[in-house]
């Protein structure tokens, strides 16, 4: 059964300009406790009314305590809810369903949050101009990379560490933002859905693309997003984020995620189609695997390439289940999407 709501503020929910800033969590009390302390330090106007929203996925740690801690210090700041369903969209939904603003900016549970970041996040959704925006996402510190790993160029592999630094202007956006650092105005989510539950962690699946596929969903649309490179947050990047081997994970995984998204589903009438489908991905794969073979001397190009035949391999694997399973997917995860936000 769900838990009740903490420190609920009703100034939050009544007003017409207000900022949810919501965070999803699960067993990750202590990089948790950092990041709302960061968020609660933000330097914001006076007359701004926000609240930071905290949506337990089922933490079996000291995350409600945490969250309760805060709401202690902070009156009317913090809000606590619990989901039970299991996976990040999930508690997503959850979060847009509960939220009292009309903006709504989302973080992780492991990343710092600049003194400005919501503020300057946020400025350019007061208006109809901007759906959303996204902000810089920078490694912390102390970040040291392994010399195989490039971050710079256009090999640059920065994303699988949820990296997103497209310079220091404003721009319009050609492609989503991630999900540590993004905002929408509320209204886009109850013309557009929610965020998929096919896509995004849970048990027993790695899939992610929940928070790009819905920014391309929105650009699809016409609609426009913004770069605030002043909204700069910090992300923790662990030490097994740092391997040969998470990389090569993640890229199959992102190979896998990247075919579900785009809908390519089987039908009777499609077998001819499908089996060309394979076909393309595999001499993709094959050119890929030759590149990476041959790539010596440049052990950073050498690993890109490699990670790209691996992506290349989780596209051939979901393409195979998706053909198995016999379903079209794809519609069912939008009209489900839609449905988490509009029942």
């Amino acid at each position: 059964m769900p838990e009740p709501d903490v420190g609920q503020n009703d100034d939050v929910k009544s007003s017409d300009n207000t900022i949810t800033v919501i965070l999803c969590t699960y067993n990750r009390c202590q990089t948790l406790a950092k990041a709302l302390q960061s968020v609660a330090a933000s330097e914001m106007s006076s007359s701004r009314v926000w609240e930071v929203l905290v949506v337990d996925n089922n933490s079996h740690d000291q995350t409600r305590e945490v969250v309760e801690d805060f709401a202690r210090q902070h009156p009317g700041r913090f809000r606590y809810l619990f989901e039970s369903k299991p996976g990040k969209s999930h508690a997503l939904n959850a979060a847009i369903r509960e939220a009292h603003g009309n903006i709504l900016a989302f973080i992780d549970d492991d990343v710092i949050v600049e003194t400005n970041w919501l503020r300057n996040l946020t400025a350019p959704l007061a208006g109809n101009a901007w759906a959303g925006a996204g902000g810089r996402i920078l490694p912390e510190k102390a970040f040291s990379p392994p010399p195989w790993l490039p971050l710079d160029g256009p090999n640059n592999m920065g994303g699988i560490l949820a990296l997103f630094d497209l310079g220091a202007e404003p721009v319009e956006l050609d492609r989503p933002p991630f999900g540590t650092n993004m905002a929408f105005q509320k209204r886009v989510f109850e013309k557009y859905g929610g965020f998929r539950l096919d896509l995004g962690p849970r048990p027993g699946s790695e899939l992610r693309n929940e928070d790009t596929e819905y920014g391309r969903r929105l650009l699809r649309a016409g609609e426009r997003l913004r770069y605030e490179p002043s909204a700069v947050v910090y992300h923790v990047v662990p030490g097994y984020r740092l391997t040969k081997e998470y990389f090569l994970r993640f890229c199959f995984d992102h190979g896998r995620a990247a075919i579900r998204e785009t809908g390519k589903r089987p039908d009777i009438c499609g077998i001819r189609r499908r089996f060309l489908a394979l076909l393309k991905i595999a001499t993709l794969l094959l050119g890929r695997t030759v590149r990476w073979m041959w790539s010596c001397g440049n052990p950073q190009l050498r690993f890109y390439r490699k990670a790209m035949a691996w992506g290349t391999v989780g596209q051939i694997v979901e393409v195979w289940c998706q053909s198995r399973a016999g379903k079209r997917q794809t519609e069912n995860a939008m009209q489900t999407a839609k449905k988490e936000i509009n029942p």
